[in-house]
This record gives structure tokens, C-alpha cells and sequence, in this order.
């Protein structure tokens, strides 16, 4: 029985290490790339940083990918993307927590090609769908302006979610097998 304790205790470990090394590198993603994608929403830039969270996803289960996702977010928040600070964490959560909630509870039913892409093809439409809704409701408490200025502005807000989300999807799905066999071992 001990033995057994011993294992389950290095595999936890190991496990937790693999995630915490998604972590850092979602944190230096987000360092190295990120831009604005539309002028007129300049404050929303495509980063990177989602793609190890939804590969931890697909590895570890959907409960693993909203844990690394706080994390991340977190860290994220208070040092390379400071200047967005508790919003930005807040919104980092929400849209990527609802993304990894849904593909990962797809795949983790379905552990084939086609459940990784109908659960990322939901995922990103679930992101798009809750983050309209999040924008309409925190946005205009974080930024002091009307909901009116950021419905004229949901266009664009729309459009860029559904393109980081997307983007961030495709790359998951290119890499994710080429990496699962290094974070099951």
C-alpha cells in the first residue's frame, strides 16, 4: 500500500510540474507575442498563452486546464500584461476558462481527432458567445463608458475574440499530439 502512495505522490508531482512548465510557457508567449489585431479595439491583442492551457487541457482534463488558466491569467496579470491588471486577469478567465471547459469536457469523451475538433470548434463558439455578454456587462464597469459605446464597438470585439480563439484552436490542434506523448509519460 505504500508503494502505491509513493507512486500516486510522484505522479501528482509530476504531473504538477508539467503544469506549471505550461504555465511559464504561456507566460513567455504572451511576452513575446502579442499586438492588436483592429485599431479601434487597440486594448484587444492576440496572444499565444492559450495554446499550452488547452494542451494541458487535452492532457490533463477540463478541471486541470481552468486551474492552469488562473494561474496564468494571474501571473499573466501582474507582469507582462500589468497595465490591464484586475480586468484583464478577470476577462482572461472567463473567456479562457469557458473555451477550455467546453473542448475539454468534448475531448475528454471523445479522445479522437474529431473530438479534439468539435470540442474546439464548440469551445471557440462558446468563448465568442460568452465574452459578448461579458464585454456588455464588465466593460463598461472597468472602463467607465456607456454599454452603448461598447455594443457600437461589438463588432469588432466579436470578430477579434473568434479570430484568437480560432487561431489559437488550429495551432492546439497541430501541436497537441505531437507534444501529448512528452506530458503523458
Amino acid at each position: 500500500m505504500t508503494e502505491n502512495n509513493n507512486v500516486k505522490k510522484q505522479n501528482n508531482t509530476l504531473k504538477l510540474a508539467k503544469m506549471g512548465m505550461l504555465v511559464a510557457v504561456s507566460i513567455v508567449l504572451v511576452y513575446f507575442i502579442h499586438f492588436p489585431i483592429f485599431p479601434a479595439v487597440a486594448f484587444l491583442e492576440y496572444d499565444p498563452a492559450d495554446i499550452p492551457i488547452l494542451i494541458g487541457t487535452f492532457a490533463f482534463g477540463p478541471v486541470a486546464g481552468v486551474l492552469l488558466t488562473v494561474v496564468t491569467s494571474v501571473i499573466q496579470g501582474v507582469t507582462v500584461s500589468a497595465a490591464s491588471g484586475v480586468y484583464g486577469i478577470l476577462m482572461h478567465v472567463i473567456a479562457t476558462s469557458t473555451m477550455v471547459l467546453v473542448a475539454g469536457i468534448i475531448y475528454k469523451k471523445n479522445k479522437t481527432r474529431k473530438g479534439a475538433i468539435i470540442g474546439l470548434v464548440c469551445g471557440v463558439i462558446a468563448w465568442i458567445i460568452v465574452m459578448i455578454g461579458a464585454n456588455l456587462v464588465i466593460t463598461p464597469l472597468f472602463m467607465g463608458v456607456p454599454r452603448a459605446v461598447v455594443w457600437d464597438l461589438m463588432p469588432f470585439i466579436a470578430a477579434f475574440n473568434g479570430i484568437k480563439a480560432g487561431v489559437n484552436a488550429i495551432i492546439t490542434f497541430l501541436l497537441y499530439k505531437r507534444i501529448s506523448g512528452f506530458l503523458h509519460r
